[in-house]
């Protein structure tokens, strides 16, 4: 494959401090390379798999984490052990489609959080994250 086609994922990851592997460019590709959305690891696994990406689930898991460290993702944690990461990174929120699982931004200037409890002693507001969980009426 010529370099050129890995040039924005590597400017990315050098941007983020992480080193550039032959696996993080490839995933970083899959990721950033279509535009903001919302994937599971297995989603990123199974689009690994099909572009011949040789990338076990653990590894695809733990690039999805540094990623998410560094600053390239957002983590989604919609209910206990079930995680969605967001290639978007700006400020905003969540519709959250029980019936089907999927995710839909709110632009953070559509919702307001009027207060916030003081935060305990010795930690500060890093950032609000709201779900707003959706159900088909019947």
């Amino acid at each position: 494959m010529p370099q050129r086609q890995f040039t924005p994922a590597l400017e990315r990851l050098r941007a983020a401090g992480l080193r550039p592997t032959r696996q993080r460019l490839a995933l970083a590709k899959l990721l950033f390379g279509g535009g903001d959305r919302h994937v599971t690891a297995e989603q990123v696994h199974a689009e690994a798999t099909q572009a011949a990406i040789p990338v076990s689930l653990a590894t695809v898991y733990n690039t999805l984490h540094q990623f998410t460290g560094a600053g390239l993702l957002r983590e989604v944690v919609v209910e206990p052990g079930r995680s969605y990461f967001d290639t978007n990174i700006a400020e905003h929120h969540h519709f959250f489609h029980e019936h089907n699982g999927r995710l839909q931004d709110i632009p953070g200037s559509e919702l307001r959080v009027a207060e916030l409890p003081a935060p305990p002693d010795g930690t500060s507001v890093a950032r609000v994250d709201v779900i707003v969980r959706l159900r088909k009426n019947a």
